[in-house]
């Protein structure tokens, strides 16, 4: 039996579809972009700077290690203050500037330095209990000079130069030590003693003013005694060592050859 479809079964076989509705763009079509024409002009100009620094930065460490190797030929050592170090006011590296084998003499010889400050220190000290007690200022004005004039003095006239003469072995700068350190230990030993025939009164902590003040009040003769103690303390140990650096002296040659700079330097004075 045949049935027949109806024309309202009957579907085309290629249906026509509908098309999709237009979708709107998400550019504004009336925006511009920035587009860099220029930058490879801009990097260009960047490198050529920057080389340009780089050029001036090496001319510049060029220079500097020209004068740094002019400043080591000719012998001059730029010495930073570093000591103390709360307050530097010197340079002072024995670690690293003086020979190993002459560090032990250079750091007693430091300890002496050290020492003449706290001996004038405590001068400063006793003199002034003596004051308080019926001496009169002018001891302690010149205690106070004392002070103010022998420790630059004794870095200035022997440390310094014993630093020095340990650091470039110039027989020159150990002739200049000798001379300041006798004076040091002259001073030393007249402080120890204090007789009344230069420095007026009890301005020093010697064994006579202590013997003298201590029938008066025992409390500044006491102070006077540890004083008299730190001053013959500190000639004693600055004996050792310019005995120390007068036997290194003679037995490394540099005694024949201070005498030839010394007389090399007064026929160049002569002429």
């Amino acid at each position: 039996m045949k049935f027949l479809a109806s024309p309202g079964n009957i579907r085309p076989a290629n249906p026509k579809l509908s098309p999709l509705p237009p979708e709107p763009a998400d550019y504004d079509r009336g925006a511009t972009v920035d587009i860099p024409l220029n930058s490879s002009k801009d990097v260009k100009k960047r490198e050529k700077e920057l080389q340009a620094k780089e050029a001036e930065l090496r001319k510049r460490e060029q220079e500097l290690k020209r004068r740094e190797d002019a400043i080591a030929r000719s012998g001059i050592v730029i010495e930073e203050k570093n000591w103390p170090p709360f307050f530097p006011i010197i340079h002072h590296d024995i670690a690293n500037e003086i020979p190993i084998h002459l560090q032990n003499l250079q750091y007693v010889a430091f300890t002496t330095y050290l020492g003449l400050v706290g001996c004038l220190i405590w001068n400063i000290v006793a003199v002034t209990v003596a004051w308080v007690n019926g001496e009169g200022p002018t001891i302690w004005l010149l205690a106070i000079i004392y002070f103010l004039s022998g420790v630059p003095a004794g870095y200035v006239m022997w440390y310094r130069p014993l630093y020095r003469a340990m650091r470039t072995d110039s027989a020159l700068k150990f002739g200049w030590f000798f001379l300041g350190y006798i004076f040091h230990i002259a001073f030393c030993v007249f402080a120890a003693v204090a007789p009344p025939i230069i420095f007026k009164g009890n301005s020093l902590t010697g064994i006579l003013p202590a013997i003298e003040l201590l029938t008066g009040n025992a409390l500044v003769g006491i102070f006077y005694f540890v004083g008299f103690g730190f001053f013959c303390v500190e000639s004693l140990i600055s004996i050792w060592v310019i005995q120390q650096v007068y036997s290194y002296f003679r037995g490394s040659g540099k005694a024949a050859e201070m005498k030839k700079e010394a007389t090399r330097s007064a026929m160049m004075a002569a002429l």
